[in-house]
């Protein structure tokens, strides 16, 4: 591992990374700000002007709008009670009350230094176990990747529907919708419907803008004029050591929190942030702080969902497998630069998997000298009027889609995707199982019908094999978990 952190360091400290570490954290943190956009918004936002860039720098680039995004929320947390991501609705809590008690210069620092030091942690453990999971993962076969793939996508269903029918739905959507195109193995056209312009298939970056960007912005244009509460504050005042003293077990709590659910597919921020934030008001020696204006509430929340930020990456690149949506953008991104994430991309591209990962410190460190010059201006974002954005965001959306491969057939495909999205959200049925679905939709084709050749067409192969049985079953158990957990939430609904 010491050789490629030294071959991969000449490929972090380069000019350009430099200035795109710093223009996507700048972008990431205004539409954090922004009540209602996400991280993932921000980056799909920017996955389009990606394509001509080379690989480090691209990349570099999206993981300083998702981590700028992720820290942004709390800015609109504190200051409007309006958390900008959700993400960052446990730090409203105690955020917006210290705001109101003249203390928002304070929570604020102390939701920057949290985000930095959670980002830092998940950071150094990308570094240190991703290696070692790629190197075990190294002996796994078709079977055993197919196995993994159903399991990735069965505890990402379970975990982000309330309504585990739903969730399948939208995956089975997401199935059927990964396969237009060309059968990668048979050569015959499937579900184009004569339609020549699916033949290659729908392009998942066009999937990707129509249903994170144009979804919400549909539903931007229905609360148009919906606004949070503003604090009027100077924004004067930092955390001073004994703050940050108190604090510090709440922001080492805070990130392993991150970090140990970050990790595991299908969780994310948000999970991590109230999970943290519940401990940490456990163990604190003031509790009745919390929810008055606690700045340990704050530590906690914030830590944790930049804690995440790494972590998340680890199954991205280990495994293949995307742990929430962001990371799934991610993946389409190094699709799009010819890098297919798995065990073999440490072993074919080890620099540049090493160079992604050390970027991820850099970005944390702009991320914090950003946040202690620039906070002012981040803060008067919270200003723009949302009549103002929907278009520039509309714009953004149609110029980025054509722009890939110039064809206004991908643009109406967007819009349709956007259209699906809004009807879909609005009626309960979440979208994150269906992008993930088919983003996983081709791999596990592709390892099934490998598998299937090798077993001579017996789907034994699935069974006999230690490896794959274990996903198997793993994938078995989320479903009946969460099958469990509807039947108790309907049984609390109807009472």
């Amino acid at each position: 591992m010491t050789d490629y952190v030294l071959h991969a360091l000449p490929n972090v400290f380069t000019i350009s990374n430099l200035l795109y570490a710093n223009l996507g954290l700048f972008f990431g943190i205004v539409i954090g700000a922004l009540p209602g956009l996400t991280a993932t918004m921000g980056v799909v936002l920017m996955l389009p002007l990606t394509f001509a860039m080379d690989t480090v720098p691209s990349i570099v680039l999206l993981l300083g709008v998702y981590f700028g995004g992720i820290y942004g929320g709390s800015i609109t947390a504190i200051l409007l009670n309006t958390p900008g991501t959700p993400a960052s609705a446990a730090t409203a809590w105690d955020g917006n009350p210290l705001a109101r008690q003249g203390k928002a210069g304070k929570a604020l620092d102390m939701a920057l230094v949290a985000s930095f030091a959670g980002g830092v942690v998940s950071a150094a453990c990308l570094l240190f176990f991703a290696p070692t999971i790629a190197k075990y993962a190294l002996k796994f076969g078709a079977p055993d990747m197919f196995s993994l793939c159903l399991f990735g996508l069965t505890i990402i269903v379970s975990l982000c529907s309330k309504d585990l029918v739903k969730g399948l739905s939208m995956a089975g959507i997401g199935l059927v919708l990964a396969s237009i195109g060309i059968d990668p193995v048979g050569g015959i056209e499937r579900l184009t419907f004569g339609i020549r312009g699916f033949t290659g298939g729908i392009d998942l970056v066009t999937a990707l803008i129509g249903l994170f960007a144009i979804g919400e912005i549909l539903f931007k244009v229905l609360r148009i004029d919906e606004a949070g509460e503003k604090v009027t504050d100077t924004l004067r005042g930092y955390c001073s050591k004994k703050e940050l003293c108190e604090c510090a077990p709440s922001i080492i709590r805070g990130s392993l929190i991150g970090v140990v659910i970050g990790a595991i597919p299908g969780t994310g921020s948000v999970i991590a942030s109230f999970l943290s934030y519940d401990t940490a008001k456990k163990r604190s020696k003031h509790p009745e702080l919390f929810g008055a204006g606690s700045l340990e509430g704050v530590a906690a929340s914030e830590s944790a969902n930049n804690g995440v930020t790494g972590a998340a990456l680890i199954p991205l690149l280990t495994l293949g497998i995307p742990g929430d949506t962001v990371t799934a953008v991610m993946l389409g991104a190094l699709m799009m630069q010819n890098l297919t994430p798995g065990p073999m991309l440490f072993k074919t591209n080890g620099n540049l998997v090493y160079a992604l990962i050390l970027s991820a410190f850099l970005v944390n460190i702009f991320m914090l000298i950003q946040g202690k010059l620039l906070i002012k201006p981040f803060s008067n974002v919270t200003k723009i009027p949302m009549r103002l954005m929907v278009p520039i965001l509309t714009v953004l959306c149609l110029t980025g889609t054509f722009a890939l491969r110039n064809t206004m057939f991908d643009v109406r495909v967007m819009l349709l995707f956007g259209i699906i999205a809004f009807f879909a959200t609005k009626n309960g049925y979440p979208t994150t199982p269906m992008v993930l679905a088919f983003v996983l939709g081709p791999t596990a084709e592709r390892y099934l019908r490998k598998a299937l050749m090798l077993s001579k067409g017996s789907y034994a192969i699935f069974v006999t094999n230690p490896i794959s049985l274990a996903f198997l079953i793993l994938a078995a158990l989320s479903l009946i978990l969460a099958m469990r957990k509807n039947k108790k939430f309907d049984k609390l609904r109807e009472d």
